[in-house]
């Protein structure tokens, strides 16, 4: 039995979203300046990124992306429980695994337009351009190859794992419990 119910976690998460959801939109530096933030980047050898300094057009629609998904997931929770428990997040939280290991992945492996100080993958990045040049070798990818994008997609990573293994319990005792609700009504279908 898991001591956190699913219905919890995923509480949870969408409240976190729509936190990140606030802080994105009015400070992400607040974000980008957290412990577990910097702890993750220089472990895994993250470059830091000035992206987050200020609000920004792009900060902003982050926020706006994050509000949504974190409300949308709140709402599925008032379902009933057959819908989301068994069918709608028993296929959204394995896929949900699956892309942000993949950009966790992506992130760690992925070398920087700009380079590394030394030959290791370990080694620290070089610090971005801070400006864009035009003809500069900085591509759209360099956006994710940093502390709070790996930090985000490695804790959604884990937390989506953590709810995936609750809920494969939660909904392996709910159609136990809905076989027994039939068998106990002598095959007659449940009585409303």
């Amino acid at each position: 039995m898991a001591l956190i119910s699913a219905k919890t976690i995923l509480t949870s998460l969408c409240l976190f979203h729509i936190t990140l959801a606030y802080f994105f939109y009015t400070n992400p530096n607040a974000i980008a300046d957290q412990a577990l933030v910097w702890v993750l980047g220089e472990a895994m050898g993250m470059p830091q990124t000035a992206a987050f300094a200020a609000p920004s057009p792009a900060c902003s629609l982050l926020a706006v992306a994050l509000l949504l998904v974190g409300l949308s997931d709140l709402l599925s929770l008032s379902l009933p429980e057959e819908i989301w428990l068994v069918q709608y997040w028993g296929a959204q939280a394995p896929l949900r695994i699956t892309l942000f290991a993949a950009f966790s992945l992506f992130s760690y492996f992925s070398t920087p337009s700009y380079g590394r100080s030394g030959g290791g993958r370990m080694s620290h990045p070089r610090t971005p351009p801070s400006t864009f040049m035009a003809g500069s070798a900085v591509g759209g990818g360099d956006g994710l190859r940093n502390r709070v994008f790996f930090t985000f997609a490695f804790l959604e990573f884990l937390s989506w794992f953590w709810v995936w293994v609750t809920l494969k319990e939660e909904a392996s005792r709910f159609v136990v419990r809905k076989k027994r609700r039939g068998s106990s009504n002598g095959g007659r279908g449940e009585v409303l």
